[in-house]
């Protein structure tokens, strides 16, 4: 399909899917946690923030995300098959590992995260954004969390 056959609601960046994965068995304060961390990673990439919000008032608020973010839960098998998936397709992703309840700061969490192999991290979240089809071979099998 081309740019000119597609209607607004069609448009190329409303194929994408923003996607979060959590452990179905962490407390609700460390799902909300986890969902917080690995979200802003996908924040960080081009294209994925709208424009700044404003009131009728002319008061600004900050962006948010253009695509509706789903949030899917897994148990650990889950989450490592989908990391894998991800990972196997090129997807750039956020990820929560079990060690970062113990971090409190960005340094540590990111040696806490490279002192483990690829095979052997406790991943209890990730986060990615990519096109639609992709994403849903990667979260195949799993459910949206309620």
């Amino acid at each position: 399909m081309t740019d000119i056959d597609q209607t607004p609601a069609e448009s190329t960046e409303t194929q994408m899917k923003i996607a979060v994965v959590l452990r179905c068995e962490l407390e609700p304060w460390q799902r909300l946690n986890v969902a917080s961390f690995t979200i802003s990673g996908v924040a960080s990439q081009e294209g994925a923030v709208g424009e700044d919000y404003r009131d009728g008032s002319n008061n600004r608020y900050l962006p948010m995300f253009k695509e509706p973010v789903l949030v899917f839960g897994a148990d650990g098998g889950e989450i490592l098959r989908t990391a894998d998936r991800a990972r196997s397709r090129g997807i750039s992703f956020s990820i929560f590992t079990r060690d970062l309840f113990d971090t409190f700061n960005d340094v540590d969490n990111r040696g806490a995260v490279e002192a483990v192999a690829a095979d052997a991290l406790d991943i209890v979240g990730m986060a990615f954004r990519t096109d639609r089809k992709t994403a849903d071979k990667v979260l195949k099998g799993l459910k949206l969390l309620r």
